[in-house]
């Protein structure tokens, strides 16, 4: 099945060199290009592509808004955004993921990346490269990131190691071979994690473990 992406950038230049990468992929398919947020945000709703690929600084509205717009709490059909974004601009990453995103990448990670971003994605999965994930939310932590909100429940031992996994930027894969525990039981052990903070995606999951200095326990 063709996974069908949506590109915002204002940059032509970079929105041709994804649209290159992406469709030099048989499984990829980019239906449509925007130059700027309110126009991503009318082709999104109007296309519902499988992913949005949103560039965190556009004209009119930037990538955080835009995810919001797409994928934010208040979102009913929410659509799956992966932010790109350079490592200078973490804390606007910390917002892109409370409002939605399901990953990020950042420009220069190389085609290799994107790719696996945008397929994490449409899968409803979320690409936590640990080499991006844990520079950002270690510098958003020692930066004096929010307190973390408590657990609606608290976690059990299990789900606390699964929260570190996701934390270091385990795939679910990994992780059922790091616990001896099948894939299922670890999709299983990531909903009653979700539900329990109150969160929608592993990504957030890795934002929350950090705030409440749980990764850094590991």
């Amino acid at each position: 099945m063709t996974i069908r992406v949506l590109i915002a950038d204002d940059q032509a230049m970079v929105r041709g060199g994804l649209r290159l990468i992406l469709e030099d992929q048989p499984d990829i398919s980019v239906i449509a290009e925007a130059a700027d947020g309110v126009e991503a945000v009318g082709l999104a709703r109007r296309l519902r592509p499988d992913v949005c690929l949103v560039d965190i600084r556009m004209p009119r509205l930037d990538g955080i808004e835009v995810t919001r717009a797409l994928a934010g709490p208040g979102v009913a059909d929410p659509l799956r955004v992966v932010v790109v974004t350079t490592f200078d601009l973490d804390e606007y990453v910390h917002g892109a993921l409370r409002g939605g995103a399901v990953g990020f990448v950042l420009k220069d990670a190389g085609p290799v990346l994107l790719v696996e971003a945008v397929r994490a994605a449409s899968v409803g999965d979320a690409l936590v490269s640990p080499s991006l994930t844990l520079r950002l939310l270690r510098h958003l932590t020692a930066a004096g990131a929010p307190a973390a909100r408590e657990p609606a429940r608290p976690l059990s031992d299990r789900e606390t190691e699964v929260v570190r996994a996701i934390a270091r930027g385990r795939t679910n894969q990994e992780i059922a071979a790091e616990l001896f525990i099948s894939l299922s039981t670890v999709k299983s052990h990531i909903s009653g994690i979700q539900a329990k903070l109150g969160v929608r995606n592993r990504v957030e999951i890795a934002a929350w473990a950090w705030e409440s200095r749980l990764a850094g326990t590991v």
